[in-house]
């Protein structure tokens, strides 16, 4: 088995030790390959012999979703890493899926131009990003990981390499399987290569910050943002249970227009203060290590009662498009059922996206999903097997 796994991924691949486990449990193989090739030999070898596959990047998140119910071989991305190509004139990238968004920012920093991605977690992988659809506060003007993402390369569980999408910003008739696979938490295969569509770094950024009374408060300052046109990139808050909220306005271009836009806000807002940096809760998760970390959402005329409904726990997110994020104590994982309740109310969800292992062995960390038949349909054509990321997902996909 070793001597198979070790000629596919071009001598990198060898026992698993202490230190390789994926949400408690322990993997018997440990594989990196360099390239899509290695990649797709190492799954053929897994394909025939019948190994379990959970894809590992910077493990930034690891903990999130369930542990799989077997685990054989952990394939690595830490080799599969670098920008294959970055065309500055087309505003694309190709990027494979073990590198870190930090160190695609830095590269493209220097053409002045950008991934308009949030990093909520330092050192998460452009493939692992992709994998969990992870977005932060820009998703507002710039849209989720999955309107960035125009290409992707994918291995098959059984190690055909398939592609879709391209390098131009453009519709194209076909599948959109870059679509499929984000978020699907390595459920329908390998991501080895991204295609993105990229934007200018701008001039000038500005933050309006406020402290509000309270969600009704809230609500009608950001609703009044909303209706305004101030072309805001962010629209977050920051509601601690011991100290008022704060509504924070992100706002992107030329100095002078980003000076006019952020008087307007303040003007809007009324006792605002404007800043040339973000706060520092900015772009990240309230949750620390050992708590719950739930994301809620819901239609933006019910994220008040949405905030009213989880206002004795930290709660940080986007009242532009509805997707906030909770921490609760590991002691009080029973309230999740009725935040649940307020967030099916609200139009919404509620998804538990980290938890202690006790508290997470006995949650449903999902809760309904619609369309879950189909998702086991998609799942069976995919991977007919079960082999990729057995019971990580929804459903126990």
């Amino acid at each position: 088995m070793l001597e198979a796994l070790r000629f596919a991924a071009g001598g990198a691949a060898g026992t698993a030790t202490d230190a390789d486990a994926i949400a408690g449990v322990p993997a018997r193989y440990v594989a990196r390959p360099s390239s899509t090739v290695d990649s797709a030999a190492v799954l053929r070898v897994a394909a025939a012999r019948d190994l379990t596959v959970v894809v590992r990047g910077a493990g930034t998140k690891q903990d999130w979703g369930m542990p799989p119910r077997r685990l054989d071989l952990i394939l690595d991305t830490g080799r599969l890493t670098g920008v294959v190509e970055h065309a500055a004139g087309d505003l694309i990238a190709v990027v494979r899926a073990g590198t870190t968004v930090e160190e695609l920012a830095g590269k493209l920093a220097v053409a002045g131009q950008q991934l308009a991605l949030d990093t909520p977690l330092s050192g998460a992988t452009v493939g692992g990003t992709v994998a969990t659809a992870t977005s932060g506060p820009r998703r507002l003007l710039y849209g989720t990981v999955r309107d960035l993402l125009i290409g992707i390369t994918v291995v098959r569980a059984d190690g055909v390499v398939a592609r879709a999408g391209g390098k131009v910003v453009k519709n194209v008739a076909g599948y959109d399987l870059g679509k499929l696979l984000t978020g699907s938490y390595g459920t329908l295969g390998l991501i080895t290569e991204c295609v993105f569509r990229l934007h200018p770094v701008p001039a000038a950024t500005a933050y309006v910050s406020r402290p509000v009374d309270g969600p009704q408060e809230l609500g009608r300052l950001a609703a009044a943002i909303r209706g305004a046109q101030v072309v805001p990139s962010a629209l977050e808050v920051d509601a601690p249970p011991d100290r008022p909220m704060t509504l924070v306005v992100e706002l992107d271009g030329v100095p002078g227009g980003v000076r006019q836009r952020a008087d307007a806000v303040a003007g809007i807002l009324g006792g605002a203060t404007v800043f040339g940096t973000p706060p520092g809760w900015w772009a990240r998760y309230p949750w620390a290590p050992g708590e719950i970390g739930l994301k809620l959402t819901g239609a933006l005329s019910r994220i008040p009662a949405l905030l009213s409904a989880a206002r004795g726990y930290t709660v940080r997110g986007s009242v532009g498009t509805g997707v906030l994020y909770a921490a609760l104590p590991a002691a009080e994982a029973d309230a999740v059922t009725p935040l649940r309740g307020a967030a099916t109310r609200a139009g919404g969800h509620a998804v538990v996206l980290t938890a202690p292992p006790p508290v997470r062995d006995r949650l449903d960390l999902w809760g309904p999903v619609e369309g879950l038949a189909l998702m086991r349909r998609v799942k069976a054509q995919f991977d007919p097997e079960g082999r990729l990321a057995p019971g990580r997902f929804v459903g126990g996909i």
